[in-house]
């Protein structure tokens, strides 16, 4: 499967270091002619010490250092985008774990899963059909913290657009719950500094907000 929009222009070019070294050699002239000036136009009962004038070059070098820092870590955060895409692109046609209650339906057999944030004395899990009417309720007992699985035997309907709601309650209190779904990856693509996924069921979806991969 063909892989769209990556982005593989050169993240630093001859030219573009060209234009860096002639600002900062810009910079490091502008500040010598005023320092001569500077010494030119002293008062002669207060001139400059020593300790002022290697102040002043230690702050232009400074600047100076700062400037080439900051092109670094722009150059390095583009190399790293890219190597994110080229990761991204060996994802095509694989599975992936994504927020979402589509319930996955294979060989008979519907999965889902969903995330707790804290422990729950019980937890449901409600299957839906597209009219958002309850078809089954499975009822999972206690469950931890943490990320889990459940498998529903899809033999009870004929429909194929089924989903999920997840209840998990400690006493009387209901608790935070997220859904989890197995979505495919069909294409990655670069938009500024992030690596975005395309996803078959959930659409664009960036690569911070895959769970896991299967």
């Amino acid at each position: 499967m063909a892989v769209g929009n990556i982005n593989t222009n050169a993240i630093n070019t001859p030219a573009a270091s060209s234009v860096a070294g002639a600002n900062d050699s810009a910079t490091a002239d502008r500040f010598l002619k005023l320092l001569v000036a500077q010494m030119q136009n002293q008062d002669p009962l207060n001139p400059l010490d020593n300790a002022q004038v290697t102040s002043q070059m230690a702050q232009i070098n400074t600047v100076n250092g700062i400037e080439k820092l900051n092109t670094t870590v722009q150059a390095l955060s583009g190399q790293f985008v890219q190597m994110q895409a080229l990761q991204g692109a060996a994802l095509v046609g694989r599975d992936v774990i994504v927020a979402g209650n589509r319930l996955d339906v294979a060989d008979g057999v519907g999965q889902g899963g969903f995330d707790l944030t804290s422990p729950a004395d019980a937890v449901k899990v409600e299957v839906l059909n597209a009219g958002g009417h309850v078809v089954d309720t499975i009822q999972l007992g206690a469950q931890t913290a943490g990320r889990h699985g459940f498998e529903w035997d899809a033999s009870k309907t004929t429909d194929t657009n089924l989903t999920f709601r997840v209840t998990a309650t400690s006493g009387a209190a209901t608790l935070s719950s997220t859904a989890l779904m197995r979505d495919r990856v069909l294409a990655v693509s670069t938009a500024g500094d992030k690596l975005t996924l395309e996803l078959e069921r959930s659409g664009s979806t960036t690569y911070a907000d895959i769970k896991a991969f299967n």
